[in-house]
């Protein structure tokens, strides 16, 4: 497996294509933004003037889309699929449901090409220092085949199963864990302001004590501050607990924590901040408990 074809040239996947570059591979990347696909010819890459060009004869296509409808669209809408090598492999890295993974998969398949579901987590950290967790479901064989890709990504590789769709599930229960823990830590710290502490304070003891959590860690000093960088956006949340929502109705699960978190990403989302870091979910939390900001 040497040449690969990279569709999705984000903030996670730029740092992903150019570790792939770095590892030796032959790197053909195409995004809708000319200047991610430059800066990634810059790091020695190929330029691809679309999807279709980037997946001609490709030995695999790696689709790091936002969600199920981009990844259909590139393989079956632009017909990428059809332009990629026979026997090649498509390799989904976006965050899906299981149902529609499942529905990709089956159609990838039919075509005599290989599906590997490989979702990721980590984030832009983890993307720009190939230490992402990576969740992949295929059978076997196809998943020792592209061990060496995912290898140039992530440091921690699970494969999860053989039937697609089990990545995503995996990726799924990861999510609705971090909502709702994001969630959690922005209404321990609103509570901190409401009854008058520092929330600073409150943070440093709570950080380092057995109510912690990484999310916590991550996103509580962002959650002090007004306007921060934005590492991952409110309405990656209202997505993807969204999907983490579907998969408890498909499996009959009850799932109301996540729920009430989702609420939450959606009422920040809804009022007009559904681009700010997900730690601004607190905004809500603040706005509820008449906190000044």
């Amino acid at each position: 497996m040497k040449t690969i074809a990279f569709v999705g040239l984000g903030t996670m996947g730029l740092p992903m294509a150019k570790h792939l570059v770095s590892k030796g591979f032959e790197v053909r990347g195409f995004d809708v933004r000319p200047a991610a696909v430059a800066a990634l010819k810059a790091a020695g890459g190929t330029a691809a003037a679309s999807a279709v060009s980037a997946a001609d004869g490709a030995d695999a296509l790696v689709l790091m889309v936002v969600n199920a409808a981009q990844a259909e669209s590139i393989l079956f809408g632009e017909k990428a699929l059809a332009a990629l090598s026979k026997g090649g492999t498509v390799i989904l890295m976006a965050t899906c449901s299981p149902r529609a993974v499942e529905g990709i998969a089956a159609k990838v398949i039919g075509s005599g090409r290989r599906f590997v579901d490989a979702p990721v987590s980590g984030g832009v950290a983890g993307a720009s220092g190939a230490t992402l967790t990576i969740m992949a479901a295929a059978p076997k064989a196809t998943f020792d085949a592209v061990q060496p890709v995912l290898a140039a990504f992530g440091d921690k590789i699970f494969h999860v199963g053989e039937k697609p769709g089990q990545g995503a599930m995996a990726k799924t229960v990861n999510q609705l864990l971090c909502g709702v823990h994001i969630a959690a830590a922005a209404e321990a710290l609103s509570l901190a302001a409401k009854v008058g502490m520092d929330r600073s304070v409150l943070l440093a003891i709570v950080g380092n004590s057995a109510a912690s959590s990484w999310m916590l860690r991550d996103r509580g000093p962002r959650m002090l501050q007004a306007g921060p960088d934005v590492t991952s956006a409110i309405d990656i949340f209202v997505k993807d607990l969204g999907i983490v929502l579907e998969a408890g109705r498909d499996s009959k699960a009850a799932l109301p924590l996540a729920s009430a978190a989702h609420q939450l990403f959606i009422a920040t989302s809804g009022r007009g901040d559904g681009a700010a870091d997900d730690s601004q979910i607190i905004r809500s939390y603040d706005l509820i408990n008449g906190n000044k900001a």
